[in-house]
């Protein structure tokens, strides 16, 4: 049990975070930027750290600013909440070579996560279910083109790196496949500094159902329960409902079993 954590964020997560520490009966340091000098994350907690500046890049992002905070306040670990650095495999070494507790995925699954190609293949060497697709990025249009020619179209290209929707079309016949190919690999380009694009069959009519889980440092896993996050636009999700109120019963032990095991 850590008697002092520090959060890397604002806003209602850092709010979630410090109210479940405080019924934990651990201590919490908040950090903010001059904008949030008055937010409510940074009364709620028992201390708070000003890392000074306006812009995220200036503050939250900040990964020496925070490592000096958590040093200054004697934290023992620290929380990345969601967003900013929490997905940031550099930030999580950082944490845990400065003799800090990441609260998070190691370094070496962010960093695998975090590329779509490489979680394909981790993926299926532990035998979870996946989309028909890729395991190596396409070398280039032709190569997309037989790959999506072999699995059949609709297909839809997908940015190896980054998120959020960027990088992805979806390709319903093979004249539209070049452009598209080029147009998402230049997006992912510019927005992830990565353009490599991979090729997955597109399921028409499908859902799309999460499951979130976690695991302690000795491999112990749990997870909690599934997400219905069909409802979306532009490839990003508007709502989320849990549980999910259009899977079976059968469905729902065979989706939690594979998620226990892609977490592994």
């Amino acid at each position: 049990m850590f008697n002092k954590i520090l959060i890397a964020n604002r806003g209602e997560i850092a709010l979630r975070v410090i109210r479940t520490a405080r019924e934990q009966g651990i201590h919490t340091v908040a950090v903010y930027s001059d904008r949030d000098k008055m937010a409510l994350h940074t009364r709620l907690a028992e201390e708070a750290v000003a890392l000074g500046g306006n812009l995220p890049s200036e503050s939250y992002l900040d990964m020496d600013k925070i490592l000096d905070a958590a040093k200054q306040t004697g934290a023992e670990a620290i929380h990345p909440g969601y967003g900013f650095l929490a997905e940031n495999a550099v930030f999580a070494q950082k944490v845990k070579d400065a003799g800090l507790a990441w609260i998070g995925p190691p370094p070496n699954a962010i960093t695998s996560m975090g590329d779509k190609i490489v979680s394909r293949q981790i993926m299926q060497a532990a035998n979870v279910p996946m989309v028909p697709g890729m395991t190596e990025p396409a070398a280039d249009v032709a190569e997309a083109m037989a790959a999506a020619v072999e699995m059949g179209f609709p297909v839809m290209l997908k940015a190896a790196a980054g998120g959020g929707g960027k990088g992805i079309r979806i390709v319903h016949e093979p004249d539209e496949l070049a452009s598209a190919f080029k147009t998402a690999s230049g997006e992912a380009l510019a927005g992830f500094g990565d353009g490599r694009m991979y090729v997955e069959r597109y399921l028409v009519n499908t859902r799309h159902i999460e499951i979130q889980v976690m695991f302690d440092q000795h491999g112990h896993g749990v997870h909690y329960g599934e997400r219905e996050c069909s409802i979306q636009r532009r490839h990003q999700k508007l709502v989320e409902e849990c549980p999910s109120p259009v899977i079976t019963p059968e469905m729902r032990a065979e989706m939690r079993a594979a998620a226990i095991r892609a977490g592994a």
